[in-house]
């Protein structure tokens, strides 16, 4: 019997995962995902007790301490460290008690700010992050390099996932501190409600690799009883599949249903334009792999919103 543990459970992959385990079930496997709720992964004593309670097998990692752009650049120190011990406490945790597979989550942030595109793999340590964010990207940069060399002294399989712009149902919908996707159908809903001009910020010109969440956590499922390399692996849709801010609100507009006017109001920046990442690792691996659409799965988070509203996080 294989105990897979999933640490911050309760969030948007988590979630994700725990969807597509239930609906392909195996008789072989026990799936237990934590929240905050089931200890602080922070204090030693308390990642001891989970993993003396559950015994995995298996374990994937989310849990994180994650912010926006003014919380990352006002608290360098807190991400850092609470990053970093929990990060310590799993992996001796998973050292310990002999588990199989540790898969830890990292992010495309956390990559050179000086770089060029598309990036790999191989580009994670050739310069500083962005200065915003260097306490958080640190601490998760580190991931990796204990990756290997947990791998070298102990045996251990740790390896992890590097996944690019993730959308779906359970995500946080807040217009000021959540993600792109998530804040444009929480905006025209609003939209929608009043009466009023959807406004998106910006342009619309950028450019970015939108992933659908289940389709990352069939993926992490895959690396997780397949991929065995130290090294990490970026998840994402191909490059081919990069689509605008634009295309992104046009399509939210269609799945909402939206018939007012649709503004974008280009007093506000746009960002960087482009931070395309290569697949070409998972395609090698996988190249069967096909991932949902955007318009099909803008229309799938939609839906989740619209009946889930009351009670989703935003």
């Amino acid at each position: 019997m294989s105990i897979f543990l999933v640490t911050g459970g309760s969030g948007l992959v988590g979630s994700a995962i725990q969807a597509v385990v239930s609906r392909n079930p195996s008789s072989s496997e026990t799936w237990i995902f934590l929240s905050s709720k089931d200890g602080d992964l922070k204090v030693r004593s308390d990642c001891d007790a989970i993993f003396e309670k559950h015994k995995p097998t298996h374990v994937i990692h989310l849990a994180a301490k994650v912010g926006g752009l003014f919380a990352n650049m006002s608290q360098k120190v807190e991400f850092y460290r609470e990053n970093i011990i929990m990060n310590d406490n799993v992996m001796e945790c998973c050292r310990i008690h002999k588990v199989k597979k540790l898969v830890s989550y990292l992010s495309t942030c956390i990559f050179p700010d000086k770089t060029t595109y598309p990036i790999d793999e191989g580009m994670l340590h050739a310069g500083p992050p962005h200065p915003s964010n260097e306490g958080y990207a640190y601490a998760k940069r580190m991931v990796d390099t204990m990756n290997r060399a947990y791998s070298e002294e102990y045996n251990c399989c740790f390896t992890s996932i590097i996944p690019t712009n993730i959308y779906g149902p359970r995500d946080n919908f807040s217009i000021t501190n959540g993600h792109v996707i998530p804040g444009l159908i929480h905006k025209c809903y609003l939209a929608q409600r009043d009466s009023t001009p959807f406004t998106i910020w910006g342009s619309g010109t950028p450019l970015r690799q939108f992933m659908y969440s289940e389709d990352l956590a069939e993926l992490t499922l895959w690396v997780v009883r397949e991929y065995d390399d130290p090294e990490p692996i970026i998840i994402s849709v191909d490059e081919e599949a990069e689509v605008s801010i634009k295309d992104v609100a046009m399509a939210v507009v269609k799945a909402m249903d939206f018939k007012g006017e649709v503004v974008f109001d280009t007093s506000k920046a746009d960002g960087q334009f482009k931070k395309t990442a290569s697949n070409k690792k998972l395609r090698a691996l996988k190249p069967e792999h096909k991932f949902v659409g955007i318009e099909e799965g803008i229309g799938k988070a939609v839906e989740w919103f619209k009946e889930h509203y009351d009670t989703a996080r935003k």
